[in-house]
């Protein structure tokens, strides 16, 4: 590292001294966000090496030209091409063959929409593509700068014709009714929320308001049903949810409500057959919070007609559902793993068997509702994702595509693993873990290794194992990657969420330093090795714990972290912040003021020394304000008491999700390598 100083952020005498960087698009704003930039490039100068030899040993990994799956839709295949030196990934179909086969004929197929065109080399985030029913148009729509604000999009496929449709602070939605030519869509409101759904009539001038959500809790989506006779309106929020349908023959029509919202209780719909008659089927946990699902009638689909298919099961979560005509198949999760359990008609239940103990599983395509097959996306922290087939009414699996990964590269040679931790209240914490074989046989020996230990903990989002061409260049450097599935998470149902949400937050910090504890103790690593990483809710876990317990790591990367919570949660203007009230509690409220002003990060930065710290924003992020990162940077920067690396990098021209382009994304981790390889000292291959 350079002796160059680093900015100094000015500091007023208020309540928030740092409150001024929320003044978006003012020169002193900017001036400091840059000079941050400037900073950390100076700073980082000396890794620009080592930033390109791990940029191109990823890429190297990467099969840069490629096909994806096609999927079958009526006369078509439809796919996807990446071909080497593009950011993003083209769209095609071709004609179905007569075989009923995948084969593309590159003769007769013809491009549909083409990202890097349209990126003409900045910001671009792709958010409907929505083939029309009858295969002669696609709508799709564009952020062209990270807000997550789109312009929407319907193309003539025959004559290539382009109309952009003319409404403003849409959603990005963008749904069909049946006669290919009514589409829905989703408008924003002031905190960017989606609260207003409109009917559009290609053709016809401006669009009709069909419904408007006032409770700012409550998010708007419409979506086709799976049997495609139907279409769902669904409004929820983080507890409470109500779907209405409307006939896709008639779009002209009004929705109808299935059942009125009734606080805490959750539920959703789909359309489908059920003994060879029209049936929707509802997952709901009226009768218990891990969900069971319901049947009722076409005709007849309120409340008190619903009738019981599958019971609520204490130690199983019904996540999902995926419906085809001769079968309906559970998304269930038991015992921290994924399930698929398919339900055919006139046959017992059946579970998919895999390979492996901990692993990542979920359907990923129902294909066409009259399909016997559906597809299974599946993989494991040692072992690439694969595109599984699974025969409905025969069980049967067939491997149908396995992401490549070029060079050498042996699956058998890295082991994954299961652990478990004990918290401080006793409750057993999950970990998974991968590293190489000999790794772990030096663990055994007595010598650690170091860690990168990842988390996240919200919403009730489950952090599966997945497999990662970056990481690789971890492990190949002798690093233990490792996964804290803390509290607040979904990956033991719904109770483990909800011990990790509101009054119950402060366990999701302490499973995860608890998880950490325990990899030192048995022997993984030290605290000198370890580095940890979490982005968005996973950067407030990662503000957390470091002020908690700073000395038990190394270095901490936070991705957009979400660590002015207290302040975000008092200013009910900022986008999103009244539809989190379920998650953090309202801090307008004393009790729930003084339990988040507890654990927040930024209102807990003091003086002590603090481990290595990379954090990256992204200024159009309208989820996680980039302010966030920037005024948690400048605390730290007044308060800590070491000298180790404080760094931040705001991407300008990006928002939540970072840089759009993929090459883009492979040098933002680079970057992140390189630094926490530079301050562990490991900068040459094991």
């Amino acid at each position: 590292m350079t002796d160059r100083q680093p900015p100094v952020a000015r500091r007023e005498a208020a309540a928030d001294p740092y409150a001024w960087l929320q003044q978006r698009d003012s020169a002193e704003v900017l001036d400091y966000l840059k000079a941050e930039n400037a900073y950390l490039e100076t700073e980082l100068a000396g890794q620009a090496e080592l930033r390109e030899e791990l940029f191109q040993e990823i890429k190297g990994r990467i099969r840069e030209t490629d096909l994806s799956l096609p999927s079958p839709w009526g006369p078509w295949l439809y796919y996807q091409r990446t071909t080497a030196g593009d950011e993003y990934p083209r769209h095609y179909r071709c004609p179905r063959p007569a075989d009923d086969s995948l084969s593309v004929d590159e003769s007769a197929e013809q491009l549909l929409l083409d990202p890097n065109e349209l990126a003409a080399g900045g910001f671009l985030s792709l958010g409907a593509f929505s083939i029309s029913p009858d295969h002669s148009r696609l709508a799709y729509s564009l952020d062209t700068s990270g807000d997550e604000i789109y312009r929407l999009y319907v193309k003539d496929l025959a004559s290539g014709a382009v109309e952009e449709l003319p409404f403003d602070d849409c959603d990005g939605s963008m749904t069909w009714a049946n006669d290919s030519r009514t589409l829905f869509f989703g408008e924003l409101d002031d905190t960017h929320r989606p609260h207003k759904l409109y009917r559009h009539t290609l053709g016809e001038p401006g669009a009709e308001q069909v419904f408007e959500e006032r409770d700012g809790r409550f998010f708007l989506h419409c979506y086709r049903a799976s049997s495609e006779r139907q279409l769902v309106l669904l409004l929820g929020s983080k507890t409470t949810s109500e779907a209405w349908v409307l006939d896709a023959e008639q779009p002209r029509g009004e929705f109808r409500c299935i059942a009125p919202r009734q606080e805490e209780h959750e539920y959703h719909v789909d359309h489908g057959l059920l003994d060879g008659e029209w049936t929707w089927f509802i997952r709901s946990n009226q009768s218990g919070i891990n969900f069971a699902l319901y049947s009722a009638s076409e005709a007849a689909p309120g409340r008190e007609h619903w009738r019981e298919l599958i019971a609520h099961r204490d130690s199983v979560m019904l996540e999902d559902l995926t419906l085809n005509q001769d079968a309906f198949t559970l998304s269930l999760r038991e015992g921290g793993l994924p399930i698929v359990e398919v339900h055919a008609a006139g046959q017992a239940p059946r579970r998919v068997e895999l390979p492996d103990a901990a692993y990542n599983l979920y359907v990923q395509d129902s294909l066409e509702f009259h399909s016997p097959v559906i597809r299974l996306r599946y993989e494991a922290l040692n072992r690439p994702a694969q595109i599984r087939q699974l025969g409905l009414l025969n069980g049967a699996q067939q491997v149908l595509k396995e992401t490549p990964v070029e060079g050498p590269f042996d699956a058998d040679a890295y082991e994954s693993r299961r652990l478990w931790a004990s918290s401080v209240d006793g409750v057993q914490v999950p970990i998974s873990l991968v590293a190489r074989r000999e790794v772990l046989q030096g663990i055994a020996a007595g010598r650690p290794a170091p860690l990168y230990l990842y988390g996240y903990g919200a919403y009730g989002a489950s952090l599966d194992p997945w497999f990662s061409h970056a990481r690789l260049s971890l492990l190949e450097r002798g690093f233990v990657f490792a996964i804290a599935h803390v509290r607040g998470g979904g990956e033991l149902g719904e109770a483990w969420y909800r011990a990790g949400k509101l009054a119950n937050k402060q366990n999701s910090f302490s499973d995860f330093i608890a998880c950490a504890e325990h990899l030192c103790a048995e022997g993984y690593s030290t605290p000198k090795q370890t580095v940890i990483s979490g982005g968005s809710a996973g950067g407030l876990l990662m503000g957390a714990v470091l002020n908690q317990r700073p000395q038990q790591f190394a270095a901490c990367i936070a991705e957009v972290p979400f660590v002015d919570v207290l302040n975000t949660m008092l200013d009910p203007d900022l986008p999103l912040t009244v539809t989190e009230y379920d998650e953090w509690g309202n801090p307008q409220e004393h009790e729930v003021y003084e339990r988040i002003r507890a654990y927040a990060p930024y209102e807990n930065v003091c003086a002590q020394d603090y481990p290595a710290l990379l954090v990256v924003a992204g200024y159009n992020d309208s989820r996680v304000q980039y302010w966030e990162a920037a005024k948690w940077v400048a605390k730290l920067r007044a308060s800590k008491t070491d000298d180790n690396p404080l760094l931040l990098k705001t991407d300008l021209g990006a928002g939540h999700g970072g840089m759009s382009g993929r090459y883009q994304g492979l040098k933002d981790v680079a970057l992140e390598y390189a630094f926490v390889l530079k301050v562990l000292g490991l900068l040459e291959p094991a």
